[in-house]
């Protein structure tokens, strides 16, 4: 009998055992979790406030609140937390890390962002769940020009606040307002500024961790080794990220926004040849995101029986930091297959661009961004690639071809180059810089209930990956870390734990995953701080005692 059959079964036992837990958390769980934590100097009246149950009336809401993924949501399947704690300070983070240590079972942390796969808030064994969204305050400092921003605060509140202390600094992350901070930033943090200031990573400054023994550290104290690792490696490996000091950015009083569509009967294959050869290289000013997707444009003239037609729309939304002279300037000469008018640009304040790039209209007031809930709940998948060399038109014009047929999963072209090429792929653990042309987002959402449509929409992106194999990233091919994707590897933690993080840890990491478990196998050698593509400790072929 294998020792993988073993680990499954002893699971299977424990779920069994821990199935009441559905309606409420087994007592001498819950109870043996708030005795530990009274131990640890946490106040009787806080626990009260912040530790939750199943058979809690507040359990299920706060669970709900920040799961952005359908697949996930169903009361009766999703994987419940077995206790939820809430923190409200450092210390109960730290106290719920040891009680969650002592009473053996397994933490997952969410800082209230986004989590394609769910992966902390979900588990195949019985967990207990530190929701970090309480911790979520923002202090900047306009003078030194940095902020503390704690892991439990959206991107959203992070710019909000940057905007009522100045209206010429900014942080180049995410374009999304809800995503979380921890997640974030921990693991790369990207967006419309990157070619001009690289990732979030690149500017942070210090850190706030609660590591495997409780300890609350900050940069000096855990050494530079372990923040080199939170710095893109994924802080869930390593830690609780409590809070991050970044260094903010200068951005102009004006910038400009476009947004311009074209279809393949309006040649919008040339401005995509194109825009493959100039988008990374052009003025690193200028930030141009490019959507693909398949649509059936609807037949205006019917009754001469005309068929509603299927195409491709070609989306560029772009970023530029400066006025709309120079960026029309700029875009004729090094892009003239776009076609863009001086009528596409609209000028604006960066706070303003925040809003446009979120979908809100232009009348939005910034303070939109303090809201946390977002979008409407949908069902969802997303993967990655990375592009090395530019795709050719033909290879273009096959992906294209085979979007239409599949109908539904579209795809998120965006450029690197600039700041990314100067920066040395192994200053953070996120390795995707100067070899890269642009990132690939495969997106699919549906609305439908039921395992039949998830079937199909689930074959739709994964087909699309695979047939876009010859034109993406080789050996490994690579993936980004924040599209978490368990298609690509997961780690159960058992005998073969080191050789199941090796699939995924080079795909994310590439030559930089070995000095990750390094760090690992340093600052967490027992893998307390583990989820299914987290990374492994050095020297654990025997299998860990887990609950």
């Amino acid at each position: 009998m294998s020792s993988s059959y073993l680990l499954h079964l002893l699971q299977f036992l424990l779920l069994l055992k821990f199935s009441s837990l559905s309606h409420g958390a087994s007592p001498s769980v819950y109870d043996s979790f708030v005795n530990c934590l009274t131990t640890k100097s946490i106040l009787q009246s806080d626990i009260s406030k912040i530790v939750y149950s199943p058979n809690n009336p507040s359990f299920n809401p706060i669970l709900q609140a920040y799961i952005r993924n359908r697949r996930f949501f169903n009361s009766s399947t999703t994987r419940k937390p077995v206790i939820i704690v809430t923190p409200t300070q450092e210390s109960h983070v730290s106290g719920a890390v040891l009680c969650t240590k002592e009473i053996k079972l397994q933490l997952k942390i969410r800082s209230g962002g986004h989590d394609y796969e769910g992966i902390s808030y979900i588990s195949d064994v019985p967990f207990i769940m530190l929701d970090m969204s309480n911790l979520r305050s923002v202090s900047v400092n306009v003078t030194d020009k940095t902020a503390w921003v704690e892991a439990g605060a959206t991107l959203g509140e992070l710019y909000y606040n940057i905007w009522t202390k100045s209206s010429v600094f900014g942080f180049p992350a995410g374009v999304c307002p809800t995503v979380g901070v921890g997640g974030h930033v921990s693991g790369g943090g990207y967006g419309n500024m990157i070619r001009k200031f690289g990732l979030s990573v690149d500017h942070v400054l210090d850190a706030r961790l609660v590591d495997s023994n409780g300890r609350i550290l900050d940069r000096k104290s855990m050494g530079e080794d372990l923040f080199w690792a939170i710095k893109g490696g994924g802080g869930a490996s390593f830690g609780v990220i409590l809070a991050f000091k970044i260094q903010l950015v200068q951005v102009p009083q004006t910038v400009t926004y476009f947004r311009v569509e074209r279809f393949l009967e309006q040649n919008a294959t040339d401005a995509i040849v194109q825009w493959q050869n100039v988008a990374n290289k052009i003025d690193n000013d200028l930030f141009m995101r490019l959507l693909i997707q398949p649509i059936t444009k609807k037949n205006k003239n019917k009754a001469k029986g005309e068929k509603n037609t299927k195409t491709i729309r070609a989306t560029f939304i772009a970023l530029f930091l400066g006025d709309s002279s120079r960026l029309m300037s700029v875009v004729s000469k090094e892009f003239p297959a776009l076609g863009l008018t001086k009528q596409d640009c609209f000028e604006m304040s960066w706070i303003d661009s925040v809003l446009q790039w979120a979908n809100f209209d232009n009348t939005t007031k910034p303070i939109v961004l303090l809201n946390r809930i977002g979008d409407p709940l949908n069902f969802l998948k997303r993967k990655s690639d990375y592009v090395q060399v530019a795709i050719p038109r033909d290879g273009l014009e096959s992906i294209f071809q085979k979007m239409i047929s599949l109908g539904k999963v579209g795809l998120v072209f965006n450029p690197y180059g600039g700041r990314m090429t100067e920066i040395p792929e192994d200053e953070t653990p996120f390795p995707h810089r100067a070899e890269i042309l642009f990132k690939i987002q495969y997106s699919v959402s549906w609305n439908e209930e039921g395992a039949a449509p998830e079937k199909d929409y689930l074959s739709q992106i994964r087909d699309l990956y695979n047939f876009t194999t010859p034109f993406v990233s080789k050996n490994p091919r690579q993936a980004y870390l924040n599209y978490r994707d368990l298609d690509i590897g997961t780690n159960d933690h058992g005998p073969r734990s080191s050789e199941q993080g090796r699939v995924y840890g080079t795909k994310y990491f590439k030559n930089n995953y070995d000095r990750l478990v390094k760090v690992k196998s340093v600052v967490d050698p027992q893998n307390f701080f583990r989820n299914e593509q987290s990374i492994p400790a050095q020297g654990t072929r025997k299998q860990r005692k887990m609950f």
